[in-house]
């Protein structure tokens, strides 16, 4: 394969509601979009979602790093092979932005596919897609009425496995609790504190005084500190789910793989792209570390795709599976056709991609995009 170019654009979807949680209040999309075309004029497109929360990412921060190494992938990168050094030899590079090199890579992998005719799977010599995939109902930090009115459409849907942002307040959040209980008793319900306690007693506190059984509990401590997580794991039942403390590699040498109560939330973006996820599944599976994979809030089909790459090879060690909002969140996606769940929250593979078609197997709508409101700072396609 020869690039003939790439380019960067940022992306602003509105969303239909609004979405909050301790860290971040939202109303659009907060994307990066990459496009790679090939001398024989095929188009890939990738989606990276920075979170300065997360990994200290910006939009600005995207588009330095795409321009400074930009002529030069478009130079060596020809291969599978090629993309594989590319990570490696840019290893520290990608820790510090892995959702700029996330968006340049899986755009590469959809155009590379596509010169090759077959899908990304078969690119990177995964297991091809099959079967359902069973999706989470999120449930952001809102008003009890709002709580109420969501965990009806939830129910209506057939779903039982919730996340819910959380306040910190044990009044507020019983509330809620009460409502996911009462409309669906068998609820599977897990928490995400987005680093809202400083020590293990305050997290003991809230769990004591809560009024619901827990599956588990998404980041109750400040983000990287692994001291005091130690504590914590040492003191509490309910498995721990690292985020915001868990983006690559490295990150394994700080978990207690002694105590059985850790999870890892994998998320493509966050991770910097398929290739570097997929090493972190492998490694989390061997170590018997189970994983959810996540979603960043407003992502598009694009990381919606993506994620099923790693979600169908590590079935069996996965707990949970975030996202396919499609445009049940946004008020548009870049398909015709978005990868959204349907009833029971399952996303059908044979009803809901292009099984003939190449790459990611999405049918894109982005030259028209590329002239729409959502985008900024446009270059041609």
């Amino acid at each position: 394969m020869r690039i003939r170019n790439l380019n960067i654009q940022s992306l602003k979807i509105p969303f239909k509601v609004n979405f909050k949680h301790s860290s971040a209040d939202r109303n659009k999309t907060k994307s990066v979009l990459v496009c790679t075309e090939t001398s024989n004029g095929h188009i890939g497109f990738g989606e990276g979602c920075p979170r300065e929360y997360v990994t200290g990412e910006s939009i600005s921060s995207c588009f330095r790093f795409f321009n400074q190494h930009k002529n030069h992938l478009i130079s060596c990168i020809h291969s599978l092979s090629d993309i594989e050094n590319w990570v490696l030899q840019h290893e520290e590079e990608i820790d510090k932005l892995p959702s700029a090199w996330c968006a340049i890579e899986l755009s590469i992998l959809d155009a590379l596919s596509k010169e090759l005719s077959q899908s990304v799977e078969r690119t990177i010599n995964a297991p091809g897609l099959e079967g359902r995939f069973q999706y989470t109902a999120i449930l952001g930090d809102s008003s009890v009425e709002v709580i109420q009115t969501q965990t009806t459409q939830y129910n209506k849907y057939g779903f039982n496995d919730f996340k819910v942002k959380i306040t910190g307040d044990p009044d507020i959040d019983n509330e809620k609790f009460n409502i996911i209980n009462s409309t669906i008793p068998n609820a599977r319900i897990r928490l995400d504190a987005n680093n809202l306690w400083q020590n293990s007693q305050d997290v003991l506190k809230y769990i004591g005084s809560i009024s619901t059984e827990l599956f588990a509990i998404e980041e109750p401590l400040q983000a990287m500190d692994f001291k005091e997580l130690s504590v914590l794991l040492k003191s509490i039942s309910v498995p721990i789910i690292l985020d915001e403390s868990f983006y690559n590699e490295h990150h394994f040498d700080h978990i207690l793989t002694d105590i059985r109560n850790v999870i890892i939330n994998l998320r493509i973006s966050k991770m910097g792209g398929i290739l570097r996820s997929r090493q972190i599944a492998k490694q989390a599976t061997q170590r018997q570390i189970p994983l959810i994979i996540g979603a960043q809030v407003g992502e598009t089909s694009i990381l919606t795709r993506a994620a099923l790459t790693i979600a169908n090879e590590y079935r069996e060690n996965i707990l949970a599976q975030e996202g396919a909002y499609g445009t049940l969140l946004l008020e548009s996606d870049i398909t015709d056709q978005p990868l959204t769940f349907g009833k029971y929250g399952r996303l059908d593979i044979a009803r809901n991609l292009g099984i003939k078609e190449y790459g990611f197997q999405i049918k894109y709508k982005l030259k028209d995009y590329a002239q729409s409101r959502y985008c900024d700072k446009i270059q041609a396609f």
